[in-house]
This record gives structure tokens, sequence and C-alpha cells, in this order.
């Protein structure tokens, strides 16, 4: 049993329609990367799945359950966590606060504090910080270790390396191992193709919010990913 699927998911803003009959599917502990230009509708699908957006109730189905249009909050509770474009961190609270309501939601699991401070040092040095005073590749890592400290099964990541240096990002991309290692499935919305491929078992490519590539990692070429990604042959 996969533990996330999409069968035949659209997603609307108000009357525009974003997304078009979209499957896929992720298995425990596997690391999918999804691929487009901007506008391919790739935050759309992640925040179809997190609830912020409606869906048909079996279009989107985890452990095997209909979730779709579930409320967000539920979904948390149910093991899906989502670290955002942009981060979204809480200025007025410390390092060590913004951590903390990743755990709210009182699901159990092995991402304690301590946990999160040895897959990110750094962390524990500015634990008393404000997140916010923090550098661009610091606050990102406090966004995925709130989103671990919910314990999810299902770890959804936009953008994570949106705006930061190739050297900080390498840094935040070696915790994913870690993160896969303890049972954890991940999504992961990436621009830099390079780097997902190095991460991701399978691909997905969405262009105007249809899947039109798909696939392991390791079996694409540069080229069919660029005839995918830009609708033209490469």
């Amino acid at each position: 049993m996969s533990l996330l699927e999409t069968k035949k998911l659209d997603a609307f803003y108000g009357d525009f329609q974003a997304l078009f009959g979209i499957d896929m599917h992720i298995a425990r502990a596997e690391v999918i990367g999804l691929i487009g230009a901007n506008g391919a509708g790739k935050t759309t699908l992640l925040r179809a799945l997190t609830g912020l957006l409606p869906a048909v109730s079996h279009s989107i189905l985890f452990g095997g359950q209909p979730i779709g249009g579930s409320r967000a909050e539920a979904l948390v509770k149910r093991g899906i966590a989502m670290v955002p474009e942009g981060r979204k961190l809480f200025a007025s609270l410390s390092v060590e606060e913004n951590l903390k309501l990743g755990a709210a939601t009182g699901r159990h699991g092995v991402w304690t504090l301590d946990r999160v401070y040895g897959l990110f040092p750094v962390l524990a040095e500015k634990r008393t910080a404000y997140a916010t005073t923090l550098s661009g590749g610091q606050q990102q890592m406090v966004a995925i270790g709130r989103a671990l400290m919910s314990n999810p099964t299902l770890l959804l990541c936009d953008e994570i390396s949106l705006g930061l240096a190739p050297v900080v990002v390498a840094d935040v991309y070696r915790a994913l191992p870690a993160i896969r290692a303890a049972g954890t499935g991940i999504i992961v919305v990436e621009q830099d193709i390079g780097q997902v491929l190095r991460v991701a078992d399978r691909l997905y490519c969405l262009r105007e919010g249809r899947v039109v590539l798909q696939g392991p990692a390791q079996g694409m070429n540069r080229q069919e990913i660029a005839a995918a990604y830009f609708g033209a042959a490469a």
C-alpha cells in the first residue's frame, strides 16, 4: 500500500482550475521530486495534499484512507507536515519556541528537540535567539525542524533551497537521508534539477497543472526533463 496516493486529483482557485487529474503515489520512506516551471501547479498540489485547498475525498488517499478535503490541522495530526516556501517562522519567538510549536499535535515518534538539534547542531547554539535573526539557511533548518517535531510520516518540502547559497543548500539537503531513515516519506518541490536528481527516487514533472513526465530519477536524462519542463523539444 502506498503511503499517499492521488487519483484523478483536480484543484481549483474559485472558478479557475489549477490541477487536472493528477495521479501520483509515494511509498513510506521514499523521496519524490516534484519539478516544473513557475505556475506549473507544484505548490497547488502541496496545498491540496495538506488541506489548504478543497479536494474530493477519494481523490487523495493517505494510508489507504480518503482524506481529500480534510482540514489542515486534522492532516497534521494524521502525520502530514509541510515546510512552506518562505519558511513562515514566528518573528517574536525564539528558535526553540518555533520548534516546540511543531510538537503541539501531540504525535509521538522519534523526533524530539534533542534529535532535531542533533540533525542541525547550529540550532542548539542559537536556541534562544529570535528565529528570524538567523541566516536564511539556518531559518530553513528551523522550518524543517518545526515540521519534524510533529513526527510526520509524510514531509512536504516546498522550495527549500530558494534564495540560499549553494553551500547552504548542501547543508540543508544533507539532512534528508536521516529524515528518510526514520521512515518518513518526502516530497520535494525543487527548481534545481541537479539537486533533486541527486536525492529523489522518482520524479514527477508538472506543466500547466498536469503530470507530463514521471519515472525513476536515475533513469531520466536532462533532455527529456527539459522537453517535459518547457513543452518543447530540447
